[in-house]
């Protein structure tokens, strides 16, 4: 197959939009597909079987035109998920003892199976996100370099198993990483590829295994991630898939005494609960990254139009419904204007509409929650400061049966709920500063610490920024996106503070060890 073939293009969230072609003529084709599939209804699965019951489906319709039923799912009741646990504890240490070469070889082959089908997986989540397709396409190629990056991790650590000292002749001393058994994995909406994979493939190549529910606005891109690791080898017994309504199975799928450690991505108030409560006899693990509120720091020195580009780029990429999104931006006075004309002229050329068509920028967000949202928030910012683009609901013409909000762009005083408070919809407030000083400590004023941007042409301004800066990751001068856009085994994705339980992150070098623990085994040999 020739290297240009759009299954072998790698796009990532930066990549240019030239050249695409042929890669929107099998989006195209990915999507009329996708369409055909849509409306059927689809079980669970435990231990490899199908299981149905007779709740009310999870009826999964499209942000983009809520009359678009892609599937209706069914609804796993506590006994099921107990059920899976019970299985999956049960496969634990056979799938340990397979060893981790095999069970790398197994995450590879899934890794090639999303490259295989990344467009198709693309297009199933721009209908059920709401992506454009930029987004979509680098949902999906991340999803694969996060198991390849992950397993690649286990080789270079051999398996994290390494002979130690001895401190007589007669000892031998080994010490290894093994896995803690079962791992419940529960997936976010807004990178129901990307993030599913990186969190399952990591406990799964560990030597875990899995009990694997996906958010429940998004089951169907997390019903293709099963999928596909079945495909890969992934034993029945190993992994398992369980849709359902949090307020029903949500607190079963820690509370079971025979699950290991969570792995989890979404809300502090869901985090938060589980992370007090699970932890009842002894302190287990809780991986978690739990949101942030984003700022973006522009100082006088910098490259205001690089500065504006990036923000933009932040702030209204899959409508600010990403963790690492733009939220707030501190702006030195003396570039404040000329850099608030530049933000507001970037945001007003960004077409809005339908995500699944080619030249669409700015889709919906993802359910009416975020709508209400969107709208408390526009009702802050009109109370405390004043609307300099957006506050409007888009509901004419084709997007009257979606989920569609203006970006919104507030000025007021960083006192203000909307520099503090963590939306998830297309909300950006700005504020001027006098000081590099000033900035960080309101970058610092917030319980979150996820990701950060700097704009400044003053080294030492960097270096400062740097060392004073409550975040665990850091974006300098980035024009293709000023808080957003980390990758496997380059950017780390480590929230500090209220964003995260462990301060290792996905997408680096120390975040598949997490996933077990130590053991020293010491053998006298007479």
């Amino acid at each position: 197959m020739p290297t240009d073939a759009p299954d072998q293009m790698k796009i990532t969230y930066t990549t240019s939009a030239a050249d695409m072609e042929k890669i929107h003529a099998a989006f195209d084709k990915a999507l009329e597909k996708v369409r055909s599939e849509c409306g059927r209804d689809y079980p669970v699965y435990i231990n490899g079987k199908e299981v149905r019951t007779d709740l009310p489906p999870i009826v999964d319709t499209s942000p983009i035109d809520t009359d678009l039923v892609l599937g209706r799912f069914t609804s796993a009741t506590v006994d099921h998920v107990n059920e899976a646990i019970e299985s999956a504890y049960d496969a634990r240490l056979r799938w340990e003892k397979l060893g981790w070469r095999k069970r790398v070889a197994i995450m590879r082959e899934a890794a090639n199976l999303v490259r295989r089908d990344k467009i198709e997986i693309a297009a199933c989540m721009s209908l059920e996100v709401g992506k454009n397709r930029m987004e979509a396409l680098g949902d999906a190629e991340e999803a694969a370099d996060l198991i390849d990056y992950y397993a690649q991790q286990m080789e270079d650590a051999n398996g994290y198993e390494q002979k130690m000292e001895k401190l007589t002749p007669i000892e031998d001393n080994t010490d290894l990483l093994r896995p803690f058994g079962v791992f419940v994995c529960i997936a976010p909406f807004n990178f129901p590829m990307a993030l599913g994979c990186g969190m399952s493939s990591a406990a799964l190549v560990a030597g875990n295994t899995l009990v694997f529910k996906p958010a429940q606005d998004t089951p169907w891109t997390g019903l293709k991630l099963y999928q596909i690791y079945r495909e890969a080898g992934v034993p029945e017994d190993v992994i398992h898939f369980v849709s359902g309504r949090g307020s029903v199975i949500g607190d079963a799928l820690w509370q079971h005494p025979k699950v290991g450690g969570v792995v989890f991505t979404g809300s502090k108030e869901v985090g938060d609960r589980i992370f007090k409560g699970f932890s009842e006899k002894w302190v287990k693990p809780c991986l978690m990254e739990l949101g942030g509120k984003n700022a973006c720091v522009v100082m006088d020195s910098a490259d205001v139009d690089a500065a504006a580009e990036g923000v933009m780029k932040s702030a209204w990429g899959l409508q600010n419904q990403k963790c690492s999104a733009c939220s707030r931006v501190y702006v030195h006075r003396k570039v404040a204007e000329e850099f608030t004309a530049k933000l507001l002229e970037k945001t007003r050329a960004i077409s809005i509409g339908d995500p699944t068509e080619r030249d669409v920028y700015f889709g919906p967000v993802i359910n009416p929650a975020a709508v209400a949202t969107w709208e408390r928030a526009v009702e802050i910012g009109k109370k405390d400061g004043t609307i300099l683009h957006g506050g409007q609901r888009l509901t004419e013409g084709p997007l009257e049966k979606g989920h569609y909000v203006e970006p919104t762009i507030i000025k007021a005083p960083p006192t203000s709920a909307v520099f503090k408070e963590e939306f998830f919809v297309p909300i950006l407030a700005i504020a001027e500063v006098d000081s590099l000083e000033q900035a960080i400590a309101e970058t610092n004023d917030v319980e979150y610490g996820l990701t950060a941007g700097f704009f400044s042409n003053d080294k030492a301004e960097v270096e400062k920024f740097f060392d004073e800066v409550e975040v665990g990751v850091i974006y300098v001068n980035k024009r293709s996106g000023a808080t957003t856009g980390a990758w496997p085994g380059a950017q780390p994705f480590t929230g500090w503070k209220a964003s995260g339980s462990s301060g290792k992150g996905g997408c680096g070098p120390y975040y598949v060890m997490q996933f077990m623990r130590e053991q020293s085994r010491c053998v006298i040999e007479e």
